[in-house]
C-alpha cells in the first residue's frame, strides 16, 4: 500500500545515557555518518514517504537543521521540532506537527538500518487494521520473572516476538488515541502500539523487521552497527 501520504516522524531527543558518552547517541558517527543520518536517508530516498518530521531536544533543534538535515539535503524534512520529558511527549510533538498526513511512521533516530522492503512490509499491514509494528520473531528463550526475581512462567517462544520500529498507524487514530490517553497515567507506556491498544482496541498487526534493524544504545552496538556496514560494502562489491 503505497500512499503519497505517509509521514515518517524521526525521533532523535535521547539523552543516550548508556552510552556513556558526552554525545548523544543518535549524534555519533559510524563509518563517518551519524547514527540519524542513516534512517533520514532511508526516509528520504523511499517513495513511499512524501515528508518527514524531526523530533529532538530543544537544545539540538538548530544543531539538527544546520549539521544533518541541511548539511546532508534531507529535503524531505519539513518540520524540526522541540520533543518533550518522555517519549510518547515526543512522539505528541511529531504528531502535531504532521500536515494532512495519512499513514504514520514513528521510529527511533537510534536504529540506523531500517530498509525500503521494511517500509513496504510495514505499511501493507497497516492498510489492512489502521495499526502495525515492526519486529522479529524472539531467537531467545524468554523468562517472566516474579515479584521475588524468581522465573514466573516461560511463554511459548513461537509467541514471542521483539519489537523494533518505525510503528506505523493511521494518523487519526494515533493522534486521537495520544489525546485520549494524555489526561491518564501513562508511566507505564513504552510505546505506540500500547497507547493504541489501550485507548481504540484496535488489533495491532506484526510486520516482519530484520534482525539487522537495532537500536544503538550502548557502546557495543556501535561495533555491531560498524560490521554490519561493513558486510553491506562487501556484498554490494
Amino acid at each position: 500500500m503505497a500512499s503519497v501520504k505517509n509521514t515518517a516522524i524521526v525521533l532523535a531527543a535521547g539523552q543516550g545515557k548508556r552510552m556513556r558518552s558526552k554525545i548523544q547517541k543518535q549524534f555519533l558517527e559510524i563509518q563517518g555518518y551519524p547514527v540519524l543520518y542513516y534512517s533520514l536517508r532511508c526516509f528520504q530516498e523511499s517513495p513511499l514517504i512524501r515528508d518527514i518530521v524531526l523530533v529532538t531536544g530543544a537544545e539540538s533543534v538548530e544543531y539538527c537543521k544546520e549539521n544533518i538535515v541541511e548539511k546532508y539535503g534531507f529535503t524531505k524534512v519539513v518540520s524540526v521540532v522541540a520533543g518533550g520529558k518522555e517519549r510518547y511527549d515526543s512522539v505528541y510533538a511529531g504528531l502535531c506537527a504532521c500536515c494532512d498526513c495519512e499513514y504514520v511512521l514513528i521510529h527511533d533516530g537510534a536504529r540506523p538500518f531500517i530498509t525500503e522492503e521494511i517500509l513496504k512490509r510495514g505499511l501493507d499491514k497497516a492498510g489492512e487494521t489502521g495499526a502495525c509494528v515492526i519486529g522479529m520473531p524472539s531467537k531467545d528463550t524468554v523468562k517472566l520473572a516474579d515479584d521475588q526475581g524468581f522465573v514466573g512462567s516461560t511463554p511459548d517462544r513461537k509467541s514471542v516476538w521483539m519489537i523494533q520500529t518505525p510503528q506505523i498507524f493511521e494518523y487519526s487514530l494515533i493522534r486521537n488515541a495520544h489525546e485520549s490517553i494524555r489526561c491518564k497515567d501513562m508511566s507505564s507506556i513504552t510505546d505506540d502500539a500500547m497507547v493504541v491498544e489501550q485507548e481504540t482496541g484496535v488489533k495491532v498487526a506484526l510486520a516482519e523487521g530484520s534482525y539487522q534493524n537495532i537500536k544503538i544504545t550502548t557502546p557495543e552496538d556501535l561495533f555491531i552497527a560498524e560490521a554490519f556496514l561493513n558486510s553491506a560494502e562487501n556484498i554490494q562489491k
